[in-house]
């Protein structure tokens, strides 16, 4: 049966590349599956190569739950066992999109059916990032009617305040992003101003400002961008040098890109002088750079229901969290591109990244790893 969606209007557009991908989205990592899927992989009648495979795949999880039972392995190489030489999957190319199991049929598509009916696209799809990399105008959100066959969604267990108007000041959130009067850094700024206003509103259950706020009645001002000094920049990019190791060491995602831009960097003095140098490049290979960050930061936003995800995390510590998620990218992409000038490889850079910060905790370890580093407030990193 159909239901109705808020999408972003970009959707109808995409289309998965299939297995002309030059990262697979099934490369790496371990695809965590339904019970459902389990079993009805288990019995699925194919070919008896087919069969090998899927055996050799499907492995119980450490901890199964209805909703991940199992998980399908890579193989000692990283590949999905189930991958074909051509890219494609053949489960898919044997048995047909239906034969899928659901997380596998659906990626990059994050189809949300819990107290909002949404769907968008991961960023951590090199398709997604690419159809949003050649597009100008703002992302929209607009209604589809859509039947995509998903589980029932599991009980949220973090509630929030938000006056039930939690979708719409999302999108308040959402359009403050999108202000391009401003520079990107400046609206992230206006960002953590606002949500931070909001937070008061909402704590106070002041029903009349959050209205206020959303409609306009009340006006949040963009804090002036102070001139940045030599220190203050240099401050700024160590605290992202410094979170990018920490990521390293965990991350497969990251690891080889956030590597070579530390290696390319180097530190001390000559640290700054070649970021400078690099975002330079990183401006002139991708002159439109700040409407793809735009499309990708409200793109991630839409997709993770910031700020309101299904966890005990403050407004503040989301903010802080998102404010990584800007700088990590522009670290790594600046890091690219001064040793590279192909744009599909900035864009697996890119894509790399929100694997990491979209399907994993990052955001939650992200907000404690800057209040370590100093930079846990309203104020968001320093300089962006």
């Amino acid at each position: 049966m159909s239901q109705s969606y808020l999408v972003p209007d970009y959707y109808p557009q995409f289309a998965c590349k299939m297995g002309a991908c030059r990262h697979a989205c099934c490369v790496g990592w371990p695809i965590s599956i339904t019970l459902t899927d389990y079993f009805r992989l288990l019995g699925v009648e194919c070919s008896p190569d087919l069969r090998r495979r899927i055996d050799v795949a499907l492995h119980i999880a450490p901890r199964p739950m209805p909703e991940a039972y199992a998980q399908i392995l890579p193989r000692y190489d990283g590949q999905c066992p189930l991958r074909m030489e051509d890219g494609r999957c053949q489960v898919q190319a044997e048995l047909g999109e239906e034969a899928l199991a659901t997380v596998c049929r659906l990626y990059p598509r994050g189809v949300r059916t819990g107290e909002w009916h949404e769907c968008s696209c991961a960023n951590s799809c090199e398709a997604v990032l690419e159809l949003l990399l050649n597009r100008t105008e703002p992302l929209d959100f607009v209604e589809l009617a859509h039947d995509f066959r998903v589980p029932e969604a599991t009980q949220r267990v973090h509630r929030f305040e938000d006056g039930g108007r939690g979708q719409e000041i999302r999108l308040w959130f959402i359009r403050l992003m999108q202000r391009r009067e401003y520079p990107l850094h400046q609206r992230l700024l206006l960002l953590g101003t606002a949500m931070r206003t909001m937070d008061d509103a909402l704590s106070a259950h002041d029903a009349d400002r959050v209205d206020a706020l959303l409609t306009g009645r009340e006006k949040v001002d963009a804090p002036s961008l102070a001139p940045v000094d030599h220190q203050q920049l240099q401050s700024g990019l160590d605290i992202v040098s410094r979170m990018i190791s920490m990521f390293d060491e965990t991350s497969v995602s990251i690891r080889e890109y956030g590597e070579a831009a530390l290696h390319y960097f180097g530190e001390g003095e000559a640290e700054l002088s070649r970021f400078v140098e690099a975002e330079k490049r990183f401006c002139a290979l991708v002159p439109q750079w700040t409407i793809w960050f735009e499309h990708m930061m409200v793109n991630h936003m839409f997709f993770t229901q910031f700020p309101f995800q299904d966890r005990p995390v403050s407004l503040q510590d989301e903010y802080v969290a998102l404010c990584a998620v800007y700088a990590l990218t522009h670290f790594l992409c600046v890091g690219y591109a001064a040793q590279h000038s192909e744009l599909s490889g900035l864009v697996d850079v890119a894509a790399a990244a929100f694997r990491l910060m979209e399907h994993t905790e990052f955001d939650r370890y992200a907000s404690v790893m800057l209040k370590q580093l100093g930079q846990g407030g309203w104020s968001g990193l320093q300089p962006g």
